[in-house]
């Protein structure tokens, strides 16, 4: 597959004024200023600057891209193939159900897992360019080092959002789609885990306290889940993920808060196969107890799983060793 170069590009962004746009500025800002920022609904420019081919960020929350892609005609439709989809935290939360609804899960098509910070505008007006949430977390085994958290990219268009990123200063790895599906799950373990594990307690609670003072009950739900993956969407996460995603959350999630909305909870949650009991004992706790979740339809706990309990964990299996 060719290696496209970063360069002049489209970004979609929602015209719902109500919704977010800070991963479109986050995209624009990363770039040289000559990106184009469009609306659904508006047409597609023939060409930018002297390039024809280019990169079309798809910058739509997760609850408004199956309306967006339904509604896209046959110019838009034609162009598909430049499409880059993104996934990854509060923002984009998990697409591919909606993606594979409508075939646009393939090897060729550009998706990325946002690795970097989505600043908004301080008090006076101003926002700071996206900065790299990558963690250096030693070395293995062969002295190379072990990074938690980078931003990767797939398909076509990889080596066009890999360079806007590395001009930034912001680590990006470049992957074939299957090793980006392993690592695109693993992250939305994290954001599940993190945030259901800490969002039930009664005291405010960021992504740092749940490593350091629950992560018993965060392993045991992590574990739950990554069985269930490898069941039911033949996905196993990549050797020592629990450590990269602990150490993810030691090292920057101090006021990282964790919290669960109605809004992305089919894309952050609802979002796992297989019935997690743990996971949605949490989730039926937090929308009984806690009052969050209330127009959510959380599934009901099962009565009985009819499951062999996991013989894959046994005591502690972090790569790191530490209990």
């Amino acid at each position: 597959m060719d290696v496209k170069d970063d360069g002049p590009s489209v970004i979609v962004k929602s015209s719902n004024p109500s919704t977010s746009t800070v991963l479109a500025d986050a995209i624009f800002a990363l770039g040289k200023g000559d990106d184009i920022v469009i609306s659904p609904g508006q047409s597609l420019p023939a060409s930018i600057g002297e390039q024809t081919s280019y990169p079309i960020y798809i910058t739509v929350p997760p609850y408004e891209l199956k309306a967006f892609i339904q509604s896209l005609d046959q110019d838009w439709l034609a162009r598909a193939e430049d499409f880059v989809f993104f996934s990854g935290g509060k923002t984009c939360g998990v697409v591919e159900p909606i993606l594979r609804e409508f075939g646009m899960c393939r090897d060729a098509t550009t998706q990325v897992v946002v690795g970097f910070s989505l600043p908004t505008p301080n008090e006076h007006g101003v926002t700071h360019k996206p900065e790299d949430l990558v963690c250096n977390i030693g070395e293995d085994s062969n002295g190379e080092t072990k990074w938690a958290g980078e931003s990767t990219a797939c398909g076509k268009w990889n080596g066009a959002i890999a360079s806007r990123l590395d001009q930034n200063a912001i680590r990006c790895k470049t992957v074939f789609y299957r090793e980006w599906r392993r690592l695109m799950w693993e992250r939305a373990l994290y954001d599940a885990v993190m945030n259901v594990v800490g969002a039930v307690r009664e005291e405010p609670t960021d992504h740092a306290d749940v490593a350091m003072f629950f992560e018993l009950e965060a392993s045991d739900m992590m574990w739950e889940i990554a069985n269930h993956l490898r069941g039911g969407l033949a996905v196993t996460l990549i050797y020592g993920f629990e450590e990269r995603l602990f150490s993810m959350a030691e090292m920057r999630g101090k006021d990282e808060m964790c919290e669960l909305t109605d809004e992305m909870f089919d894309y952050m949650h609802n979002i796992f196969p297989g019935k997690n009991r743990m996971l949605l004992e949490y989730l039926n706790y937090a929308k009984d107890t806690r009052g969050v979740l209330q127009t959510s339809n959380v599934p009901p706990i099962p009565s009985q799983l009819g499951e062999l309990p996991s013989k894959i964990r046994q005591g502690n299996l972090r790569a790191d060793g530490m209990i």
